[in-house]
């Protein structure tokens, strides 16, 4: 299967292959590409935090950071240092356990499962204005999954596409990190029906950043096909949240794109 294929159906911490090995040099390298990202995050957050201090907090911020790097961390099971009771050839548990994280954070009273989005119910009217955007966000996929043809699959590929990625990353990425980021960015403006603030903005940048950031070998590493191909769907599923209020949308958006790139 060619690589942007493999980058758009498979993120660096969904295969047992991408988890670090219980050795120094693997956890070393995860710590410093965590530490890449939560660099960027900050030093990005407070430029645009003091532009706008009097609806800027700094401890919103430093919460999305934790949160960044609680999940980074439970997705790598420790960066290998927990050991893997699941097994098969993707990272059900990882999965499973910063899933977990993510409920539980969201039920605290400062979070929230309503404000963060984890809730079924949508907003009165909000499902017919979706459908244009909900058509663009799989005509995209469907593009991509016909230019970039996968090859056989297997039972396990299909399920776990089908199921854990779309729902542990639009609940962490759409759900308490949305929530936190927009805490600590109280700007808002209108943009194609919704409110947008900094704090969408940055969580579309960030999950870019987790496909297509790292480092290994001495030096980072940096996707730009990788990044494209994942903020732009991420700021289609940040729409359809702010719009509706649910993360439902984007959860079954997100594994359609995933699950159709393994049957096109």
């Amino acid at each position: 299967m060619p690589i942007v294929a493999i980058t758009i159906v498979a993120g660096p911490r969904e295969t047992r292959s991408g988890l670090a090995p219980d050795n120094e040099r693997h956890i070393v390298n995860g710590l410093i590409g965590l530490g890449g990202t939560l660099t960027v995050l900050v030093s990005v957050g407070l430029v645009l935090g003091y532009t706008d201090r009097q609806r800027f907090s700094l401890r919103w911020l430093l919460v999305a950071a934790l949160l960044v790097a609680l999940n980074d961390a439970l997705l790598t099971r420790a960066y290998g240092l927990l050991p893997d009771l699941i097994g098969g050839s993707w990272n059900w548990q990882g999965k499973l356990l910063a899933l977990g994280a993510t409920l539980v954070i969201a039920s605290l009273p400062a979070f929230g499962w309503r404000p963060s989005g984890l809730a079924l119910a949508q907003e009165p009217g909000s499902l017919r204005a979706t459908l244009p955007v909900a058509g663009v966000y799989c005509g995209f996929f469907i593009v991509i999954a016909l230019a970039f043809p996968g090859g056989p699959t297997d039972m396990e590929t299909s399920i776990f596409q089908l199921t854990m990625p779309g729902i542990e990353e639009e609940l962490f990425y759409r759900g308490i990190l949305l929530f936190a980021l927009s805490r600590a960015f109280r700007g808002r403006w209108r943009f194609l029906g919704v409110d947008w603030g900094w704090g969408a903005a940055l969580s579309c940048m960030l999950f870019g950043i987790a496909h297509a950031f790292g480092y290994s070998d001495g030096h980072f590493s940096f996707d730009g096909a990788a990044m494209t191909l994942t903020a732009l769907p991420a700021f289609l599923a940040v729409w359809l949240r702010l719009r509706t209020g649910s993360v439902l949308l984007p959860v079954l958006l997100h594994n359609f794109g995933n699950s159709f790139s393994l049957v096109a």
